[in-house]
C-alpha cells in the first residue's frame, strides 16, 4: 500500500483520538455527543422546525415527566450552526383542547394572520384523549399559536381549532408552506393512510384541495408526519413530498418515504410510484425539513423506531435526533431520486486524523484500533471503492461490534447489529438490514459519522442512506475494513469530531 499527505504521523493520531470519557459520558455513555438530545424525559418527533435571524429552532414532541411517549408538550431547542443545540423553556403545553401532538412553523412575512409581521406561527394538532376515549373519530383537530419574540413565548389562538376533524380518526401533523404563485399557505396533512391538502389565505381559514396516495406508496401502517417542498433541476420545478410510515418501513417498523412529481397548488401529479426511502436503516423516522431556510433544503428525523423506542436502555432520557442533512434531487436513468448529505456546519467540528490514497486491503486493514478513540464520535470517508464485496467492523476492547459494508450479489449494503451489546431489549432489535444500491457507477463513495450509540452511513454522495442506534457496553471506537479479495480504495479519511455536549 501507498501513503501520500499524512495530516500528522499515526502515532500522534493515536493520542489525538485516545481522547478520555468525560463524566458526563460514564454517566451516561449512550448518550450522544453530537446529535440533539433532550436534558431529561422522552422525546420523538421533529416539530415546528424554522429559521430566522440566524438562528435554526428544533421543536419536538415532548413528555418531561417520564423517559416514555405520554402527554404530549413541545419542547424547544435552537442552534446557530446545526451542531450546537441549547434547550429552551418547553414552548407549547397540553389544553382544553387536548395535548400538542406534531406539527410546524412558518414566519408569517406579509401577516396574513394579523398577528403581526413575521410573527412564528405554529400549525399543530390537539389531540384529545378523552375524546378518543369516548369512541369519537374527531379528536384530533388543527390549532396554532403564534410568538412575537423568536418562539420565547407563545399565544395561542382564541379561536381554535382552526381545521375541525370531518371524522378521521387520524387527522394530524400539519405541514404549513406558502404557495407563492397562488398568494396562499398550503397544509400537508396526514390523514389515516393519505394524504389530505388543504389552502389558505390567513392561516386560520382552510379549504381541502386534494387528496393523495390511497393507492400510492407503502401501506404496511398508518401516514403521519408529511411534508411538501420543491427543488429546480436546470429550471424545472420537482416537487418531493415526503410521508412517514408506521409500521411497514423497508427494514420493518417506522421509516420515511418520497414521491417525485408536480404540484400546482391544488394537486400533486407523481412522475413515478415506485416506493422510495429517503433512509432504509431502522432508525430515522418523522422526518421533515426547516421552513424559511430558502433554497437550502434542511431535514432532521427522530433516531429511533416505535417497534423499541418505548424500551431503549437510557435512563434519564430517551431518544435523540439525526444529524441534519442537505436535500437534493438527482435524475438516475431518467427517474428522480432525493438524496441526502450531511450539512456542512459538521466540517467545523471534524479534526483530521489520517488522509491516505491508494489503499490496497488485502483480507483487512486496521484504520485505527479499538482501544484509540474512546468516545466513539468520528467520521470516515472512503472514496473510490469499486463496487465489490466488503465490510468494515466497529468494534470495542468488549468483542463488541456493528458491522457495515455491501453484498455484490444483491447490490445491496448493510449494516448488521447483532452483536453491538445490549440487544436483549427487544426481540426484533438484533438484525442484519439492508439497503438497495441506487448510484449506477462503477466506483462507490461512502461517509460514516459514529456517536457513542448511533451510526450514519451516506453512500454514494447520499443516495443511500442507513441510520441504526445500538447500546454497547463501551464505544465503538475501533475500525477495520475487511475484504475477500484484493480492495483497491482510492482515498480514505479518518477524522475525530471535536465537540462540547448538546445542553451543557
Amino acid at each position: 500500500m501507498r501513503y501520500n499527505n499524512y495530516l500528522m504521523t499515526l502515532a500522534t493520531a493515536l493520542i489525538l483520538t485516545q481522547a478520555p470519557l468525560t463524566a458526563q459520558q460514564k454517566a451516561e455513555p449512550h448518550r450522544p455527543q453530537l446529535h440533539f438530545s433532550p436534558k431529561k424525559g422522552w422525546m420523538n418527533d421533529p416539530n415546528g422546525m424554522v429559521f430566522i435571524n440566524g438562528q435554526y429552532h428544533l421543536f419536538f414532541q415532548h413528555n418531561p415527566d417520564a423517559t416514555v411517549w405520554g402527554p404530549m408538550h413541545w419542547g424547544h431547542a435552537i442552534s446557530t450552526d446545526l451542531v450546537h443545540w441549547k434547550e429552551q423553556a418547553i414552548a407549547l403545553y397540553p389544553d382544553s383542547l387536548g395535548t400538542i401532538f406534531s406539527g410546524s412553523a412558518v414566519i408569517d412575512v406579509n401577516n396574513t394572520a394579523g398577528f403581526g409581521k413575521n410573527a412564528m406561527v405554529a400549525v399543530y394538532t390537539n389531540h384529545s384523549h378523552e375524546g378518543e376515549k369516548a369512541g369519537s373519530d374527531k379528536f384530533q383537530n388543527q390549532s396554532i399559536a403564534y410568538s412575537l419574540d423568536e418562539g420565547k413565548t407563545w399565544t395561542k389562538y382564541k379561536g381554535n381549532p382552526v381545521l375541525k376533524n370531518p371524522g378521521i380518526r387520524d387527522f394530524r401533523d400539519p405541514k404549513v408552506s406558502w404557495y407563492a404563485p397562488g398568494k396562499k399557505w398550503i397544509m400537508t396533512l396526514a390523514t389515516l393512510d393519505h394524504i389530505t391538502f388543504y389552502s389558505s389565505p390567513d392561516l386560520k381559514n382552510w379549504k381541502e384541495e386534494s387528496r393523495f396516495g390511497r393507492t400510492l406508496g407503502a401501506h404496511g401502517g398508518v401516514w403521519e408526519c408529511p411534508d411538501l417542498i420543491s427543488f429546480n433541476d436546470k429550471g424545472k420545478p420537482i416537487w418531493v413530498l415526503i410521508v412517514n410510515l408506521n409500521p411497514g418501513g423497508p427494514n420493518g417498523g417506522s421509516a420515511t418515504q418520497y414521491f417525485t412529481g408536480s404540484f400546482n397548488g391544488h394537486t400533486f401529479t407523481p412522475d413515478d410510484t415506485t416506493t422510495k426511502w429517503l433512509d432504509y436503516g431502522p432508525d430515522e423516522y418523522a422526518g421533515i425539513t426547516w421552513s424559511n431556510t430558502g433554497n437550502r433544503k434542511l431535514f432532521l428525523g427522530w433516531m429511533s423506531n416505535w417497534q423499541y423506542a418505548n424500551v431503549v436502555p437510557t435512563k434519564n432520557w430517551r431518544s435523540a435526533m439525526t444529524l441534519p442533512r442537505e436535500l437534493t434531487v438527482k435524475k438516475i436513468n431518467g427517474r428522480y431520486f432525493v438524496a441526502s448529505t450531511l450539512v456542512k456546519e459538521v466540517d467545523a467540528v471534524l479534526r483530521p486524523v489520517r488522509n491516505a490514497s491508494d489503499i490496497r486491503v488485502t483480507g483487512r486493514y486496521e484504520v485505527v484500533p479499538a482501544s484509540a478513540a474512546a468516545n466513539g464520535l468520528f467520521r470516515l470517508d472512503l472514496r473510490g471503492i469499486p463496487a465489490a464485496d466488503f465490510s468494515m467492523a466497529l468494534t470495542n476492547t468488549k468483542g463488541e461490534e456493528v458491522v457495515v459494508g455491501f453484498d455484490k450479489a444483491t447490490n445491496q449494503f448493510y449494516i448488521d447489529r447483532t452483536r453491538s451489546g445490549n440487544t436483549g431489549f427487544e426481540k426484533g432489535f438484533a438484525k442484519r438490514h439492508v439497503a438497495p444500491r441506487i448510484a449506477a457507477n462503477a466506483g462507490m463513495n461512502l461517509t460514516l459519522i459514529g456517536d457513542a450509540a448511533s451510526l450514519e452511513l451516506f453512500a454514494d454522495d447520499g443516495l443511500t442512506v442507513m441510520t441504526s442506534i445500538f447500546f454497547p457496553s463501551e464505544p465503538l471506537s475501533g475500525i477495520t475494513i475487511k475484504a475477500p479479495g484484493n480492495l483497491q480504495i482510492k482515498q480514505l479519511k479518518y477524522g475525530v469530531l471535536v465537540t462540547k455536549p448538546q445542553n451543557r
